[in-house]
């Protein structure tokens, strides 16, 4: 198995407005402010979770300039993962597989922790609505059957936008292994719908997947950009480590948040995060986000 490009986590953004007037005949003025979620994994110089951080600990830089973090959430609060399993034909003898991993995964959560199921083909379909109910979640992911052709473009943007509405600490988790043929939207229009709505986006491929350098190259975007992480399952043995890593990975993240810079352009903000205290930590966080 080989580990891709571990540089994690996106925002999702609330907006405010706010409007004021002075006198009859004064000025109105308005402004938004971008409420940007920034998630975080920490390790120590030898490779192992940093967990028990608090929020004085962090420092976060937006386009180099300090933000106050007005948010905070310690690894070892609850989290929402949603995950989006590709259910289309070419996915008939891998999906047993699969689903059996994905079991795993379910069994790893925490109590506190809620997952929703999807499934894409041609279109996306909730298997399940945010539970903490193991039982429902695995009995979701059991029935599900392969067919269809392969929306990947549109089902990324469409569960990430869903999910984005939750509160608390998210991520979305996406198994491939057929390059897309049926999406509506190009893969550049996807993967900006995910980076500003600010979902973490992990990216599983196998199959088919691996021989297409352009998927693979547009799949480490969306897992670098969003501070998610791309793996590859050269094998179906992979697959059970994966998500093993993955689970770690989801139980051991910070959420941190600031309130953004005020609306105009929409370029590319660049968040910088840094851990004060700790020699030489490895930190696994997005790189940014735009605004909307």
């Amino acid at each position: 198995m080989k580990r891709l490009l571990p540089f994690l986590w996106l925002s999702g953004a609330m907006f405010l407005a706010c409007s004021g007037v002075s006198g009859q005949d004064g000025p109105v003025f308005k402004v938004d402010v971008r409420l940007i979620e920034v998630y975080a994994t920490v390790f120590d110089h030898r490779g192992r979770y940093l967990d028990g951080l608090r929020r004085e600990s962090f420092e976060v830089f937006e386009d180099g300039k300090r933000q106050e973090i007005v948010a905070f959430e310690a690894s070892s609060d609850g989290f929402s993962c949603a995950i989006l399993l590709d259910s289309t034909g070419s996915m008939a003898r891998t999906l047993p597989r699969v689903k059996n991993s994905i079991v795993k995964l379910i069994d790893a959560i925490r109590p506190e922790d809620a997952v929703g199921v999807y499934a894409f083909s041609q279109s996306v379909r909730e298997l399940h609505h945010f539970t903490t109910d193991r039982a429902e979640a695995k009995r979701a992911v059991l029935q599900t059957r392969a067919e269809g052709t392969t929306a990947l473009f549109d089902a990324i943007a469409e569960v990430a936008r869903r999910i984005s509405r939750r509160n608390g600490k998210k991520a979305l988790v996406v198994f491939t292994d057929g390059n897309d043929n049926a999406s509506l939207l190009n893969a550049t229009s996807a993967w900006t719908r995910a980076k500003k709505v600010g979902v973490p986006v992990y990216t599983i491929a196998q199959g088919e997947a691996l021989e297409s350098k352009s998927l693979m190259s547009q799949l480490k975007e969306i897992s670098q950009r969003t501070g998610g992480i791309t793996y590859t399952a050269k094998n179906s043995d992979d697959i059970d480590e994966i998500f093993h890593d993955i689970t770690g990975n989801l139980q051991h993240t910070y959420m941190l948040a600031y309130h953004g810079s005020a609306a105009g352009d929409q370029k590319w903000r660049a968040i910088q995060l840094t851990v004060k205290g700790v020699k030489s930590p490895k930190i696994q966080a997005k790189e940014g986000y735009y605004p909307d």
